[in-house]
Order: structure tokens, then sequence, then C-alpha cells
């Protein structure tokens, strides 16, 4: 929907934040983004990774519905030349409880503000995360060991935390103890204790993760290596007999066990702590309402390789009211899953470039994230430009 076709709308300020929440909540948007401009407040959400337009706000009300979110936030509302975050609780219909973390940024047309919805993030199953069978077999067996470092990679947004979630679900919190360390806890999860990093008390990763060896853990998550430090106590964890879960900012499997040692982690505690790699990233779920049938028009290539070659069967998005004109509905994974084995922890060992692993990866006929992507397209789940978008 554009917001040139849009008139801005006007109203109690406590009425407008409500139904802006609920209607966020509806389409399940992540954020909220109001963003004041010279003639009006322009209102976007982000719903499935995508920011779309909605109804702007007229400059009336505009600082109204800031002061409001304030209020709520417990936010200074006479401070406006500085940044400033809070968290709302808000009740909806049916007794629901919507938690929102807001941030404001003074920028050079007012204050923008973004508000967070927090519930949106549920727990997604494991069988839903979009892995293959064989993904899902390896997974399993890994995380039946008593001992072991998973780790999964991507940039920000790709769903880490969330497959970390879903791999929680394979664990029994009554069978062991599980604790976390999390910036910041995004959902609550029954039967493990949770822990959020402060690195202004200094309670950071490393110093978290030293005090959870202490608590007798069984299995450990760590929102992310963020340091050598962390990855260096994490590792050491994994080898003395506990089950560690973690994230890493890096594209694929290979560069995640090459980051890992440029760590400075020595590479024999790497090849012998780290059990199995994820790299994944989130694609759009093409709108089940107004997809149809196509033909590709060109080639599409992984590598030198062409995976699927023009005239295959597709299908594109139209765009409904059910999609909000976007032509998706909702995210799955694509995912490359690599277990070491004693090959690659040989590599490891030898410090080898990312090639060495590439030219195993080849032999053993590990699927890329385009590849697993090329499934999803051909069974009608996703596109063609978004596996090219993402990978």
């Amino acid at each position: 929907m554009a917001t040139a076709r849009l008139e801005p709308i006007t109203g109690d300020a406590v009425v407008l934040v409500n139904e802006l929440v609920r209607l966020a909540v509806a389409q399940r948007a992540s954020d909220i983004h109001l963003e004041p401009k010279h003639d009006m407040m322009h209102v976007r959400l982000r719903v499935d990774g995508t920011l779309v337009d909605v109804q702007p706000i007229a400059l009336a009300v505009a600082p109204n519905v800031v002061s409001r979110v304030k209020v709520l936030a417990k936010m200074d509302i006479s401070e406006r030349r500085l940044p400033q975050d809070g968290q709302i609780a808000i009740d909806m219909d049916g007794g629901k409880r919507v938690q929102l973390r807001v941030s404001t940024f003074p920028a050079s047309q007012g204050e923008k503000v973004v508000l967070r919805i927090l519930s949106s993030q549920q727990i997604i199953p494991f069988g839903g995360l979009g892995l293959e069978d064989a993904a899902q077999a390896t997974l399993r067996d890994v995380l039946g060991r008593p001992q072991g470092f998973v780790v999964t990679s991507g940039p920000t947004g790709a769903g880490k935390t969330s497959t970390l979630y879903a791999l929680m679900q394979l664990i029994d919190p009554k069978q062991v103890n599980v604790v976390t360390l999390e910036d910041p806890i995004e959902v609550e999860l029954y039967g493990l204790t949770q822990g959020q990093v402060n690195v202004r008390t200094g309670f950071t990763f490393a110093t978290g993760l030293r005090s959870i060896l202490r608590q007798d853990p069984d299995v450990i998550l760590v929102g992310e290596m963020r340091d050598s430090e962390t990855a260096g106590i994490a590792m050491q964890a994994a080898l003395t007999g506990h089950l560690v879960l973690s994230t890493l900012h890096t594209s694929d499997t290979v560069e995640t066990i090459v980051r890992l040692v440029d760590l400075g982690v020595e590479p024999w505690i790497v090849a012998n702590a780290l059990s199995a790699v994820l790299a994944q990233r989130l694609v759009r779920v093409i709108c089940p309402h107004c997809k149809r049938p196509a033909k590709l028009e060109r080639d599409v290539w992984d590598g030198d390789e062409v995976v699927l070659p023009a005239g295959s069967d597709i299908v594109r998005p139209k765009g409904c009211d059910k999609c909000m004109r976007t032509g998706y509905r909702g995210r799955t994974g694509i995912f490359e899953v690599v277990e070491l084995d004693d090959d690659l922890r040989e590599l490891v060992k030898a410090k080898a470039p990312a090639r060495a692993y590439r030219e195993i990866y080849v032999r053993r006929k590990i699927p890329s994230l385009r590849r697993a992507g090329l499934h999803k397209i051909q069974a009608g789940v996703t596109t063609v430009d978004e596996v090219l978008r993402v990978t």
C-alpha cells in the first residue's frame, strides 16, 4: 500500500496507538516504525522482514502519539534531544498481553520511534524451521549427545535465535540443567534458567559464561560469540562434558569454522569441540491466495553450475489483500548443515584455507544455501527472486 494514496489519519493519540499495535499484531509484524516527515508522520510495519507502508498520521496529532508512546514506556516526555529506550505491556482483546520494546531517536524533522513487538517472537517448532529431512536427522543425533558445540550462523535477522530456541525443544529440561545467556531474552522458555547480559554492570557474555559453569549445567545456550574470550570458554566447556549452542555473524559454514579459528582459540580445541555448524537465511513464503504458475526466464547458477535452467516451472506472486499486496505471507528458513567428521577436523587443526573446506563439500555433496533454496523454489514454497536475494 503506497502512502501517497492514503490520507493522514487524525484522532485521539491513545486510540491511535492502540489501533496501531492491534494492526501490527494482526499482520504478524515484528516492528512498528513511526517516522516524522515535513508533511506527515509515516507509519511502516516490518512484516516478514520487509517494511510495508500503512496509513500515515497527520502532523497535528504526531507529537501527541510520540508523547503517548513515551508515557507508556516510562520515558522522559520532555527530552527530545537524546535517544531513549523503554518497554510497554499493552492488554489486547481476548486477554492477550503484547510486550513491546521502544526506542526513540532524535532526527532532523522530529523523533523517530520504533516499537519492537516481543510477543511476535513465537517459538517455532523444530519441524517448522524449514530443514530438510537429512539435516533434521543430523541435528537430532548431535543434540542427543552429552557434549559438543553447535553453532548457527548468518547475518542479523536471519532467524538464528529462533533456530536455537527450536533446537532447545529437542532437549528435555526435566532431565538436564539448561542455562542460557542472552542479549536480550527474546522469549521466556519454561523449565530453563535464562540470564540476560548487562554490559553496564559488567555482566558480559564472558563473565556470565564463567558463572554458568559454576551452576552445574548440562546444556548451555550462549546468545552470541562476540569475542575470543567468550569463544574460548564456550569451547572448553564443550570439551569438558557440556553441550553448548551459540551463534556467529558469518555468511556460511566454511566462514564460521575459519572465523572460530581466527578468534584466537587453539585449532585443536576448535576441531575437537565443534560438533555441527549451520548457516541459514530466511526467505519469504509466497502467498497461497495469489500465487500463479510461471516459467523461469533465465538460468539460475550456483557457482559455475546451472542448478535451475530457463523454462523451468515456477510460481510468482501477484499481491492481494491477504498479504498486504506484497505477494508473500510468512517466512521459512533455508539451511546449510555440516557435521564435522575426521577430514574436516584435520583441516581445522591445520588452519586450512576456506578453499580446502569447499573441495571437501563438493566431494561430500553438501548442499549450499542456494541449493537448499532451490528445493523450496521447486516445491512452490518461495520464488527465485527471494532465494537470489538472500544467497
